[in-house]
């Protein structure tokens, strides 16, 4: 596996590149366009896939980590990480705005999503988000200082032959959120146990 240790414009690839975006020193800004998301179905009825994802194509189990800064405001602001297989399996983590506050989740989707969100205990203005996929198992973590990393969510995710890892940002209700992404990497699992928190 190539490691990768920060966002270059000329490295990785765009899902929906945004109008307002730049890289520098490592880091990746970006703005979002209005009615920006990536959900399937469920509940809502919708099929959306229009939200800003900027990553890699890995062919391997990898660990990815990365630090994300936004002022989440109104309803449904997102950002986070993404994985994707195809437009129906996808998973994507981090900070969206419901129910009046900032909640830290999760969107597991096999053509339907699946949701599941929770208080997060920091300042959701700045955290860390990290996926590990190995052996078939997908771990996904959060933190609130980049130093303690909680379990998020454990879920099954099959082989496949290449997939999309990387950054996302979606404003499904408005435009206009300013993210910024750093001190990103992919590398090989960590190998860690699975409630090492650190």
């Amino acid at each position: 596996m190539v490691v990768i240790d920060s966002l270059k414009a000329e490295a990785g690839v765009w899902i929906n590149r945004p109008d307002e975006y730049s890289f520098e020193s490592g880091k990746l800004r970006l703005t979002t366009a209005d009615n920006t998301d990536f959900w399937e179905q469920t509940y809502y009825g919708f099929q959306r896939h229009t939200g800003h994802a900027y990553g890699f194509y890995v062919e391997e189990d990898f660990t990815l980590q990365v630090k994300v800064m936004a002022d989440f405001c109104q309803l449904y602001d997102q950002a986070g990480i993404f994985i994707r297989d195809d437009e129906q399996h996808w998973v994507k983590a981090g900070i969206e705005f419901n129910d009046d506050r900032s909640s830290i989740g999760c969107v597991v989707t096999r053509e339907k999503s699946d949701w599941s969100t929770g208080l997060f205990p920091g300042n959701p203005q700045v955290f860390w988000m990290r996926a590990t996929l190995e052996n078939e198992a997908l771990r996904i973590q959060y933190s609130t200082d980049g130093e303690i990393w909680p379990l998020l969510r454990l879920c099954h995710w099959p082989k496949a032959k290449q997939r999309f890892i990387g950054v996302m940002g979606c404003t499904p209700e408005r435009q206009g959120l300013e993210i910024t992404f750093a001190d990103f990497s992919i590398g090989l699992p960590s190998g860690k146990p699975l409630h090492d928190l650190t």
